[in-house]
C-alpha cells in the first residue's frame, strides 16, 4: 500500500516501467489478498472454540485479525510495490494523488481494480466460510459498520470521526515511509505496522475500514443495513486521505510529483 516511491523494493533500481495493465493487475491480486487475509481472519479465525465439556477459545480475536491485515499490506508492498505501488485502497489512490504522489489518469482504473480485487477475495472467502453448517453471511461476515452494527455499539458520529482520524495518519505514515529522504527498504514494515495499529484503535468501534474497497466486498454478501452503511465508509476514509495528502508536503517541507 505504498505510493509510487516505494521503489525502495525496487532493488536493481530500474524506474517504474510497468504498463497500467500491470498495475492494475497487481491492484486486483493485491487487495483480493486483503481481503481474503483480512477480513478471512475474521470470519475463520477470531472465534474458534474447541469442542467437548469444555470448550477451550483458540480464537486470534482483535489483536490476531489486527496483525492479520497488516501482515497482508506488508506482504503485499513487497510483492507487488515495484509493479503498482500497491495501494489496494481507493483512498490511499486518492491520497497519493492529491500529494502529487501519484498520476491522476490512473486513479479510476486503480480504484475500479482495487474494488474488483476485494469482491473477488469475499467471494472466495464467502465460498469456504459458508462450507461450515450454521453460517449466516447476514451475521457480519467482517462487515463494517456504526450504531447496531459497530462491534461496540458506537455512533455514526464516533465512526465518521475515527475512521477520518485512522485514515489520515495511515496516509501519513505512507507518504512519510515512501518519502525519497526516508530510509530505503523499510516502508512496507513501517506501513504494515501502522495499519496494525489502527485496526488495535478502530475494530471495536466500526470493525475499522480506512478502505472503501475493504468495506464494500463483504457489505455486498451481508447484505441489508451494512449496505445502507457503506457511505460512510467511502466518505471518511477518502476525506481523511485527501487532508493527509494536502497536510503531508507542508510537515515534509516538498511536494514530490508523480
Amino acid at each position: 500500500m505504498a505510493g509510487i516511491h516505494t521503489i525502495s523494493i525496487n532493488t536493481d533500481k530500474t524506474p517504474n516501467t510497468m504498463t497500467l495493465k500491470n498495475k492494475t493487475l497487481a491492484e486486483f491480486f493485491g487487495t483480493f489478498w486483503l481481503v481474503f487475509g483480512g477480513c478471512g481472519s475474521a470470519v475463520l479465525a477470531a472465534m474458534f472454540l474447541t469442542t467437548g465439556d469444555s470448550p477451550v477459545q483458540l480464537g486470534i480475536g482483535f489483536v490476531g485479525v489486527s496483525l492479520a491485515f497488516g501482515l497482508t499490506v506488508m506482504t503485499m508492498a513487497y510483492a507487488i510495490g515495484h509493479i503498482s505501488g500497491c495501494h489496494l485502497n481507493p483512498a490511499v489512490t486518492v491520497g497519493l494523488v492529491v500529494a502529487g504522489r501519484h498520476p491522476k489518469s490512473e486513479a479510476i482504473p486503480y480504484i475500479i481494480a482495487q474494488v474488483l480485487g476485494g469482491l473477488a477475495g469475499a467471494g472466495v472467502l464467502y465460498l469456504i466460510a459458508s462450507g461450515k453448517s450454521g453460517f449466516d453471511a447476514s451475521a457480519g461476515f467482517a462487515s463494517n459498520g456504526f450504531g447496531d452494527l459497530s462491534p461496540g455499539k458506537y455512533s455514526m458520529v464516533a465512526a465518521l470521526v475515527a475512521e477520518i482520524v485512522l485514515t489520515f495518519f495511515f496516509l501519513l505514515i505512507i507518504l512519510g515511509a515512501t518519502d525519497k529522504r526516508a530510509p530505503q527498504g523499510f516502508a512496507p514494515i513501517a506501513i504494515g505496522l501502522g495499519l496494525t495499529l489502527i485496526h488495535l484503535i478502530g475494530i471495536p468501534v466500526t470493525n475499522l475500514s480506512v478502505n472503501p474497497a475493504r468495506s464494500t466486498a463483504p457489505a455486498l454478501f451481508a447484505g441489508g443495513a451494512f449496505i445502507s452503511q457503506l457511505w460512510l465508509f467511502w466518505l471518511a476514509p477518502i476525506a481523511g486521505a485527501a487532508l493527509a495528502g494536502i497536510v503531508y508536503p507542508f510537515i515534509s517541507g516538498s511536494k514530490d510529483k508523480a
